[in-house]
Parts: structure tokens; sequence; C-alpha cells
């Protein structure tokens, strides 16, 4: 009797430890007693089933571990059976590395497993589908660059042009070089070994070698060609991850494997896992991968038009007019245009869950169903142009400027603006009214920002909020949130909790200056200097306790001394003019030109000017009698008065 345990990726991961003892790759197969005593090692405890059992216990690895060649890895990649993604990006790999991979594979050294997982292809022509087909997650480099030196394909350079990498042999020495001008007039060299492996004749090769080097010893130069003719030959490990295990698990396992311990993305997954996709797969790789580039660098737009293959399909059109754009405050990476059209076509924040529609994988049942692979295809490949539609990009960001953050290092987390573009994307998707959707998309991106709902498990709070989206709206599911996050206690004593911070990229003081932006607010003790203009500016924050003054008097802790209640935008000049002088001195002299009308310290020479200043910074007027002694108090007031302007521009949005 035998009993077949399909186990889930949790107890599989801990299940490596039976397969390690077991010295068994692919699978584990153990006697009662064999399996209950390493059960109870991995675990501690023995199922109260496995007690009366008798038999044979069989249970599936995660992965097997196998050795190709390096021709049947090739002629794997040119028949689909391994989906290696083309390289969009440029390859990243030197030519010394090429050479050096060259040489390890002449001489029999070991040059890295490759890692695949198995995945469920599309339905063929005529019903049914391809079956299995392994997605390459892990080699890519070292895929490209055999194809590069053996099979002479071209690879794409830093300035996206296509070019050959050639590397040089030397018979004689057994050495290998990146092919230089100077090599090819050198008869002792071998220009290009992509056309002695592609002949694969030692005997004709030798020949003609001996014919230009008559002095070269025979035996070693024909020993080394055929050692060089046999490089296709040499042996390399390819670990295969089973189509069992979910995105995560595999995620994992490849970071624990890789001997450099690169971390792999869900992303990354997705990216693999669209670009094996035949053309629509490939084109989609390149609208995400070039619509990132050239988001950063519109002034590269024209060494991408050597990619003739895309540039001659409507996506390159959709993305084109990024060779104007100047504006940074929303650049998406890779990473996040992924996030945003998960959010828009599957309505979930996980990035790992369009692996799942994308192969098939019924989220009910968790059944493959190989009809479903090319609808979400085409609902991911949708939800991507509306993505990078200048309309509809550009119309965000309107929006998106007009909460106040408008420059890229006031909006603390990326999430909150992928979840408010999505958002966006699908109001407009539900023909909600234009200004319906200006206050939510504001409102709602505010909100994260304020409460920190970007952070921690937030993808799952993302699915939930797009679930109430689509059940009873985006207007009724944000009025839910804030009345069970932003009530009464959240602005009275939640906020100033949140405001105790000495980092300037606190989130709660960053979305404190963005109301500022908005409201037009003037940098302290100024009267035509607007913290707005002083943020483009790069201007700077400084202490209205000066740092000086409270290092004089004993508080050097800098999370004291640089608490966001003591910051405000002031002009350079006014911050010298103050100095170390304690607030009730230089505050003096404020109070003397007002009188005066003679400005000395800022420009600030009426009552109603003063009074204005402060109400605009938020400014208690303890501060006039502020020192070392109260500076807790000022900080504890100043905070509540953050906290009540930020609930007055929160209501205005």
């Amino acid at each position: 009797m035998h009993v077949n345990l399909l186990l889930k990726p949790i107890l599989l991961k801990r299940l490596r430890i039976l397969v390690q003892q077991s010295h068994s790759i692919s699978l584990v197969t153990a006697t009662k007693a064999e399996f209950q005593n390493d059960f109870r090692e991995g675990f501690g405890l023995l199922p109260t089933w496995m007690v009366g059992f008798s038999g044979t216990i069989e249970t599936m690895s995660m992965y097997s571990v196998n050795q190709e060649t390096v021709s049947t890895i090739l002629s794997w990649i040119d028949s689909d059976e391994i989906a290696i993604p083309e390289m969009q990006r440029p390859f990243v790999w030197t030519s010394i590395k090429v050479r050096d991979l060259m040489d390890s594979l002449y001489r029999g050294y070991p040059v890295g497993y490759l890692i695949t997982w198995k995945s469920q292809t599309v339905p063929v022509k005529g019903g049914g589908h391809a079956g299995f087909q392994q997605i390459l997650i892990d080699g890519q480099q070292r895929t490209t660059a055999l194809r590069a030196a053996l099979a002479g394909e071209p690879v794409m350079g830093k300035d996206f042009k296509r070019k050959r990498i050639i590397i040089s042999f030397n018979p004689q020495t057994e050495e290998f070089e990146t092919a230089t001008p100077f090599i090819r007039k050198q008869p002792a060299w071998i220009y290009d070994i992509h056309e002695v492996v592609s002949k694969a004749n030692s005997f004709e090769l030798t020949t003609e070698y001996l014919q230009k080097n008559p002095d070269a010893d025979i035996k070693q130069v024909a020993e080394a060609i055929q050692k060089l003719i046999d490089i296709p030959k040499a042996p390399i490990g390819i670990i295969s991850l089973s189509s069992d295990l979910d995105v995560e698990t595999v995620t994992e396992i490849f970071v624990r494997i890789n001997s450099k311990g690169v971390p792999l993305s869900s992303a990354d997954f997705v990216m693999s896992k669209i670009s094996a996709y035949g053309e629509q797969g490939r084109n989609l790789r390149k609208l995400i991968d070039y619509f990132a580039y050239l988001a950063v660098s519109p002034h590269d737009f024209d060494e991408l038009l050597n990619d003739d293959e895309f540039t001659s399909t409507p996506h390159w059109q959709a993305i084109s007019w990024l060779k104007s754009d100047t504006e940074d405050l929303y650049d998406p990476s890779y990473v996040d245009l992924i996030r945003v059209a998960s959010m828009l076509a599957f309505r979930r924040g996980r990035i790992s869950f369009v692996v799942r529609e994308l192969s098939g994988l019924n989220p009910e049942t968790r059944e493959f169903e190989p009809e479903r692979i090319q609808p979400a295809y085409d609902k991911f490949e949708e939800a991507l142009l509306r993505t990078v539609s200048e309309y509809e990009f550009k119309k965000f960001l309107v929006i998106l400027k007009s909460t106040g953050f408008i420059r890229p290092n006031m909006i603390s987390s990326i999430n909150a603006v992928n979840f408010a573009y999505a958002l966006f994307l699908i109001m407009r998707e539900q023909k909600r009214p234009d200004p319906e959707i200006s206050s939510v998309v504001r409102r709602w991106f505010v909100m994260i920002a304020l409460t920190g709902r970007s952070s921690g498990s937030f993808e799952t709070a993302f699915e939930r909020d797009l679930r109430g989206v689509d059940s009873v709206g985006a207007e009724a599911t944000l009025k839910e949130i804030e009345e069970a996050e932003l009530g009464e206690s959240f602005w009275e004593v939640g906020l100033p909790q949140r405001l105790a911070s000495s980092s300037i990229g606190n989130p709660q003081f960053r979305t404190f200056l963005a109301s500022q932006v908005k409201s037009k607010a003037r940098a302290f003790l100024s009267k035509h200097a607007e913290v707005s203009s002083m943020i483009e500016t790069q201007g700077d924050i400084h202490h209205m306790v000066p740092k000086e003054y409270l290092r004089q008097n004993g508080v050097n802790d800098k999370r004291d001394y640089n608490q966001v209640g003591n910051f405000v935008y002031a002009e350079t000049a006014v911050n010298i003019r103050i100095g170390k002088r304690e607030p009730a001195e230089y505050l003096a002299e404020v109070l003397s030109q007002i009188k005066s009308g003679v400005p000395s310290l800022g420009e600030v020479t009426s009552q109603e000017e003063l009074e204005r200043n402060f109400d605009e910074n938020a400014v208690p007027w303890s501060l006039l009698e502020t020192t070392v002694d109260n500076y807790e108090d000022f900080l504890r007031e100043r905070r509540t008065l953050i906290a009540a302007k930020l609930r007055v521009y929160y209501r205005g949005l």
C-alpha cells in the first residue's frame, strides 16, 4: 500500500529537511519507521493518522535537480521548451564575464545552476494545450552569454543597439579573450569561437590552424580544438521547481538557493511569465520596461528606436509621448506599473496574483483552466495600456498635485500613489463624475499618508478596499474607512502622537507641508516667500527653537532638538538672523519692527501679518515664552495645532 501526499507549500518547505536527509532529490521514499523518526525530528510531533499506518509513504519534493548539456539547453530555448524572457533590459554582463564563462566550461569547472519553474502553457490551435513549459527565472545572463558566444546571436547593449560579443581562443596557450582588432591579425588566435563550434570538424579545423601556425605542437592544438568543439557537450545543472508551488514559495526558494543572495520579487516572476507568452507577452514586457525607463530618462528616447520590432507596434505609440515628458512627481517603476495594472485588471493588491491569473489558475477552485489564460492576458494588456495612457496619466497627476504634494520627496509611500492611480482609473472605468473622482482620489491618497495604510499588510487592505469600491462604490467605501480610522480620537490624540518624530520624512509632517502648499502658506516670518516655492527650490527647513540654543542648554540628543514640531520652512536670511537666540529674544526684535515699521528680521511689519504667519505655520503663541525648560510643552502644543490644520485641510479635499 502507498499513500501519495499532495502537501501544501508550507509543509513542503518544512519537508526539505527530509528531502536532504534521504539523499533523494525528486522523491522521498521511506518506511513507516524511517518516516516517523524523520517527521518527529523535523516537526517535533507525530500525526495521529501515522501511528496506526503500515506501508511505504511517498512525499513529493518541491524541485528536481538534473544535468543537461549546453547544446541541449540551447536547443530547448530555441524550441521554447525553456522560455527565456527576451532581454529587454541591456545585457549587463561584460565581455570579460562571457570570456570567463567559456573558460570555465572549457576546463570543466561548474558554472552554477539554472533555475526554472514549470508552468502550464496556453491553448494550442485545434484544441488542448501545450502541457508544461519551463520558465527560466534565474540564469538569464548565463544563457544569453551562451547564445551570444556559441550561437553567434547579438545582444542588446547599453545603447539599446544589438551587437555581437565575440570571444577568441588560442589553442597553443588555451586562453580565451574578448576579440579585438589586434587579435584578429594574430594567426595564433581563433578569432571567433562561434565559427569553430558551428563547424564541429576537429580534423579540418586543426589542419587549417596548423597551416597558419606551422611551428605549433600538432597534438596540443588538436586536443585544444577538440575541447573547444566539445564545450556544447559540457554539463549545466538545472533546478526545476514544481508547478505545484505558489509564487511566494518559489520566491523564498530562489533567495535561499541563489549563491549571491539576490532577492527575486513577485514582479520579476510576472515579467518572466509575461515575456514567455509569445509576441503578445514580449510586447507587454517591453511596454512595461520601456515606460519605466523613459519616465526617468526621456532623453534616451532615440536610443530605444533601435528596437525596430517593438517601435512598429501600437504599444510603442502608446508610450512615445514620454519623449517630451519633464514631470517627475510620479515616475513608476516596472513594479509600480504591474501593481497598478493588477489592481485595475484583477482588483488585486498582491502582484503574485497576476502570475496565477496568467497561468490560468481558477482562484476559486485552484484548478488549472487553460481557457482562462488568453482572456487574462488580454485583460492585463488592456489595463496596462490604460495605465500608460498619456491622457489618463496626466489627468491623474493634476489631481495628485492638487493635494499639495508637488515634489517626489514629499511622498513617503509610492504604494499610496499606486493605489490612488488605480482608484482613479477604476472610477473612470465606472464613469463616475469628474468632481467626484477628484475629491475621492485626493482624500483617499491623503488618508493613506496620514494613517500609514500603505505600510505593513497593505496589499490585503488594498484588496479589501477594492472589493468595497466595486460593491458599494468608492465614496461609500471611503466614508466607512473615515468613520473607522479618522474619528475624533485620531485627530486629537492619534495624529499628534504620530507627529512626535525626529524624522523630516515623517509622512504626517510631509502631509502638513502639502497642506501649506495647497493653502499658499508663507514661510516663517516672511510676507512673500511661499512654502511651495521653497519646496520647489529645495529650500531649507529650520528650527523655531534654535538647535544651538538647545544644545548649549543641555538638549544634545538629535531626537529631541530635531523634533518635527520644531520645524518650519524659513528663508535663509531669517534663519541667519535668528541665529542661536532663544525665541523670546528674536521675537522681541520682530515685535519691535512692528512698532517701527522697519523690518530687520523677516518681512512682518504688522500685528495682523504676524498673527496670520503664525496661523499659516501652526505656530502656538507660547513660542514667545518658550525656553529650554518648557520646550516639551511647546512641542506638544505645536503638534496639536498641526493636527488641527491637517483636519481642516483633509475636509477641504
